[in-house]
């Protein structure tokens, strides 16, 4: 909750001074300046590239604020280091008590330390010390060098002089300590509010593997063939959806018979999600490349069906009509009224299907795929290689997004009429 703060504190402060500040100082002359109204119309409103820029600055501090990255400047309290201490009460059968310190060391995971050594000092409740790892915790067994143990009857009752019971807690300074219902202490160092590595990487440890799996490669096959083979077989089947699927959209926004037909089964399937037909493409084709076509095909199909249709059934009646009106017969109004006037509505559903596509891939290279990025990433998450895992993430949006600013641009020179009467 605390990164979504700063993010949603961080959008409203760089709204207010960008948008009534720094657009004041430039003036737009282009087709939206001429408008007189456009509040409302979609083709006047333009990507902010300000906004654009903060957006992705904030996402990388947040980031690496959050990871203890090197790379930003300012970090939140991150998990502690170092020395410390907390002192437990031991009570005796007969109601005696003593206390004894434990002596705790906490170092960064994956480097080597030394155990400090203490005095065990006079009474029956010896001090002791133990080595824990940030994020993590420690089971102490507190009396294995005790004069009176649990097996005598011994018990913890007070932590740095806070009374605590069996199966209760203490928060210290020094940390969370936790009486266990058999009597030993759990001790857990302060985390701060740093994400540990395994859950959450710094970006400069994304950043090397990707120079590394570049450069080595990962499970057998470089990174630009998980990638292309990936970039492939989405291509393809979003190819092989669209070729089927705007012309059967176009078929059920034109025909009676066409749309009656068809209906059923289009709104049936689109609310299945692909991964749902996962068995029966296994069934039906195999585990090998023609599966995993076939289930992009089936993601694509029905998105591009349906934009297709409500591209049809969106074309203005008046421009049928003037086009009848002028003698067109009914292929030249299919050619120059209803095709054009519907490419925007098919040219937003390529980009929702291009997307569903690369969200389906993941899960159709899960069945015995050798390469891809999918494969890539349930491969590296097993091992909980988390730096792989968002490295495969980030890279496969970085590819869809890049097709997607295709789609733009080839919508902005196919269609340069949308948004404009």
């Amino acid at each position: 909750m605390i990164p979504l703060a700063i993010y949603v504190t961080i959008f409203v402060v760089a709204f207010v001074v960008v948008r009534f500040a720094a657009t004041r100082l430039s003036a737009r002359h282009d087709y939206t300046s001429l408008k007189t109204v456009t509040f409302g119309d979609e083709s006047a409103v333009r990507p902010d590239r300000w906004a654009s820029v903060i957006s992705l600055l904030t996402i990388f501090l947040l980031w690496g604020a959050f990871t203890g990255s090197k790379l930003v400047p300012v970090h939140v309290p991150g998990p502690f280091l170092g020395d410390t201490e907390f002192t437990y009460t031991l009570q005796a059968p007969d109601g005696s008590t003593d206390d004894a310190t434990i002596f705790v060391r906490v170092f960064p995971i994956g480097q080597d330390v030394e155990t400090r050594a203490v005095d065990p000092g006079p009474g029956f409740a010896k001090n002791d010390t133990i080595t824990v790892g940030a994020w993590r915790s420690q089971l102490i067994l507190f009396d294995k060098n005790d004069e009176i143990t649990r097996s005598d009857g011994a018990q913890v009752i007070a932590i740095d002089g806070i009374p605590v019971t069996m199966g209760g807690e203490v928060q210290t300074t020094a940390g969370r300590v936790v009486v266990t219902p058999k009597g030993s202490l759990n001790y857990e160092p302060p985390k701060g509010m740093q994400m540990e590595p395994i859950w959450l990487p710094p970006p400069e440890d994304v950043a090397g593997r990707v120079l590394e799996i570049a450069r080595e490669g990962y499970q057998n096959f470089t990174l630009w063939e998980h990638l292309g083979w990936s970039l492939y077989r989405v291509v393809l089947g979003f190819l092989l959806g669209a070729l089927v699927g705007i012309p059967l959209g176009y078929a059920m926004g034109l025909s009676n018979w066409f749309r009656g037909w068809f209906d059923p089964i289009v709104e049936f399937m689109r609310p299945v999600p692909p991964l749902a037909l996962i068995p029966l493409v296994i069934i039906w084709a195999g585990i090998g490349e023609s599966g995993k076509i076939i289930l992009l095909f089936l993601a694509a199909l029905w998105i591009m069906a349906i934009a297709a249709r409500s591209g049809v059934s969106g074309v203005r009646i008046s421009k049928v009509h003037a086009a009848f009106s002028l003698g067109a017969s009914k292929w030249q109004v299919l050619r120059h009224v209803i095709i054009p006037n519907s490419l925007p509505e098919i040219f937003t559903g390529a980009r929702v299907a291009m997307g569903v596509c690369w969200g389906t891939v993941v899960a159709a290279e899960l069945v015995a795929a050798e390469k891809g990025a999918g494969m890539m990433i349930m491969v590296a998450a097993k091992f909980q290689l988390t730096d792989i895992v968002i490295m495969g993430i980030i890279l496969i949006g970085i590819i869809g997004y890049g097709i997607d600013i295709l789609f733009r641009i080839a919508e902005r020179w196919l269609v340069p009429w949308k948004g404009k009467g």
